[in-house]
């Protein structure tokens, strides 16, 4: 296979692969942003990648977005599956990890201050432990808050049971019903008392009992009387209950039970959203899932988009990450198609991620940098896992074969290049995975390495068969490969196919696994063992 240059993406972007079928959809978890200001009478359909080449650098320096709705304690039990259960026709889950992070308006603010804006919350939640963590969550990501108790009525809690990425089973703990007169209250003076000191209004309704009548009403009619526009994530049928938001944000099937109407292909989205446009005043956004997401304005014109997602990991989010850009590319003022088109980035890179996770400004700025061919990565750079796992994709997107190897790399000599060379000639991209100087002083003992990380890094970087090199801190890249899924494994003929790490992962994505003929007389330790 040919070994061409490193390059970027600047043409169409295709749609979403994905083996999980469907919606892909779950209560507000989907992909999309909601420009505004669209030319009139345009129905095409463009990439995020025909607007690249426009896109300023990604900067977020507006006054925080006020966000009000329900949020939630998300929970990921990462584990792995090897058997059923003998008790029932069950997976049996071996856990391995357990993280915690905001869910639902919380994601949404997360997710804003992760991209570089500031962000000031409205919501509710228990005194529980629960309540606790999820408060805490937020001040350490720097999430200003106004956190109403709400006796009685526990913190909702989302749990997510998922092997290899795959959700098995979610468990809900949560009360639906409305909060109390009071509690209302309390959500519309802290409404008020920070309303003046924001750029943009985010409403995150997840039905579990927040964004009442009253509380709908009084942002609204807050919003208005300080000029401030209005995002609604919805979660009720009846969109007609959010007239006076800038931008109403369903997705297809929202949209579907709100109208009656079929929602199969664009011209079917624009019907459907126009009537509703028409009957809120609201500009309508449609999260359409694999495909895309459509603008529909109460003029009618339209704007179809398809999906930025390179692959699907999980939905979970996305459409939180996808808001949250939306609504900090809008305070800054940049044009509808921007604010579209980072949305769509956003999503993309949210939907690579496991479990519930946030999208940052570094995140978005390399992708936007990838789509406009102005990323400074030259062949042979040391990244960052993140910047691999974004390029990883980039090269998918564009049929490229990446190939993967790992190794320490101390005392470089003619094996590893036999190595690299056969690996590289069989690939496309070939990524390498060094140990840090921690890890070999873990696998090897104090005295090793005998070069340090910076240095083994830059030897194999200037190695033309190496296109990245990634540095990881643990013992094996299991986590690496698993985060890369390259469509090819090498290690040395020392080593069995069946027990090079992350052979399973490859092999199960479809990919090969391979071992190198070694260079007799050549290793590292042979070379120490000289002086």
């Amino acid at each position: 296979m040919s070994r061409a240059s490193m390059g970027s993406n600047t043409g169409k972007v295709g749609r979403t692969r994905s083996d999980q079928g469907g919606e892909m959809e779950s209560e507000r978890h989907h992909q999309g942003g909601a420009p505004t200001g669209a030319p009139a009478n345009d129905r095409s359909s463009r990439s995020t990648a025909s607007f690249a080449p426009k896109l300023s650098p990604w900067i977020a320096t507006a006054a925080p977005v006020l966000v009000v709705g329900d949020a939630m304690l998300d929970v990921s039990v990462f584990g792995s599956v090897e058997r059923i259960s003998p008790e029932a026709p069950v997976p049996v889950i071996r856990q391995e990890n357990i993280v915690e992070s905001g869910g639902g308006a919380a994601n949404v603010a997360l997710n804003i201050a992760a991209m570089g804006g500031a962000a000031h919350l409205v919501t509710c939640a228990a005194a529980d432990p629960e309540g606790e963590r999820l408060v805490w969550l937020l001040r350490q990501a720097g999430v200003s808050l106004d956190v109403v108790a709400t006796p009685g009525r526990p913190t909702t809690v989302k749990t997510r049971f998922l092997a290899r990425h795959n959700q098995l089973l979610r468990l809900d703990r949560e009360v639906t019903m409305p909060i109390t007169p009071a509690c209302e209250e309390q959500i519309v003076a802290a409404l008020q008392a920070r309303i003046d000191r924001c750029s943009l209004v985010v409403i995150s309704d997840y039905g579990k009992g927040l964004v009442t009548d009253r509380v709908i009403e009084a942002t609204l009619a807050l919003a208005a009387q300080v000029g401030l526009r209005v995002i609604v994530d919805p979660k009720r049928r009846n969109l007609a209950d959010y007239r006076g938001a800038s931008v109403i944000k369903p997705n297809r099937r929202e949209l579907e039970a709100a109208t009656g109407l079929p929602v199969n292909d664009d011209r079917q989205v624009e019907a459907a959203a126009s009537s509703l446009a028409v009957a809120t005043g609201a500009t309508l956004l449609v999260t359409r899932s694999e495909d895309g997401m459509s603008l529909v304005r109460p003029d009618g014109s339209a704007i179809h988009m398809p999906t930025h997602a390179h692959e699907i990991v999980d939905v979970t989010g996305a459409g939180d990450a996808a808001i949250a850009a939306f609504s900090l590319a809008i305070a800054e003022g940049r044009p509808a198609e921007e604010a579209m088109a980072f949305a769509n980035i956003a999503a993309g890179i949210s939907v690579i991620k496991p479990g519930t996770a946030t999208v940052s400004a570094t995140e978005i700025e390399h992708e936007r940098a990838v789509l406009a061919g102005q990323l400074p990565v030259p062949k042979g750079s040391r990244v960052s896992a993140d910047t691999a796992s974004l390029l990883r994709a980039q090269w998918r997107q564009q049929r490229l074969t990446v190939g993967f190897t790992n190794g320490c790399f101390d005392l470089f000599h003619p094996g590893h290049v036999a190595l690299l060379r056969e690996t590289a000639r069989q690939c496309d991209r070939l990524i390498v995975g060094l140990n840090s100087d921690d890890s070999v002083r873990r696998l090897k003992g104090e005295t090793r390495p005998v070069q340090d990380e910076e240095a083994r890094a830059e030897i194999l970087g200037a190695i033309g068969y190496v296109d990245l090199v990634v540095v990881f801190d643990e013992d094996t890249p299991h986590d690496l490969i698993a985060r890369l899924e390259p469509d090819l494994l090498t290690k040395g003929a020392d080593y069995r196919i069946e027990d090079i790490v992350g052979g399973d992962i490859v092999r199960q994505a479809g990919g090969r696994v391979l071992t190198i003929d070694l260079v007799p007389g050549h290793s590292s330790t042979r070379l120490i063992n000289r002086r």
